[in-house]
């Protein structure tokens, strides 16, 4: 069950984006923070809207539609941000996230 914390981000990616796939997973738990937290989270999204655009400008768009939750409750975000094309060919190993060394 997911989070309000996760659900706005889904939320505000799906109505920007129009993502073929949208993953977004709270990788709290992974961390040293208490139980139930919404703080640390991965977010997979493939869009036909990122096309010509390198990483940078992707990063940046999601961080721009994402700017008010992450100013304030967000501490952490992995982005993995595809065309269609290049999610035919992506390695499920880019998806993996390390282990917290704090955990």
């Amino acid at each position: 069950m997911s989070g309000p914390f996760q659900s706005e981000i889904t939320k505000l990616i799906q109505q920007a984006f129009d993502p073929e796939v949208l993953d977004v997973v709270n990788e709290s738990q992974n961390h040293n923070v208490p139980k139930g937290s919404e703080s640390h989270f991965k977010l997979v999204c493939v869009s036909s809207k990122f096309k010509d655009k390198n990483l940078v400008q992707r990063q940046r768009d999601v961080y721009a539609v994402l700017s008010d939750i992450m100013k304030n409750k967000i501490h952490a975000l992995a982005l993995h941000t595809f065309t269609p094309d290049e999610w035919k060919t992506a390695s499920q190993k880019v998806l993996l996230s390390p282990r917290c060394i704090h955990k």
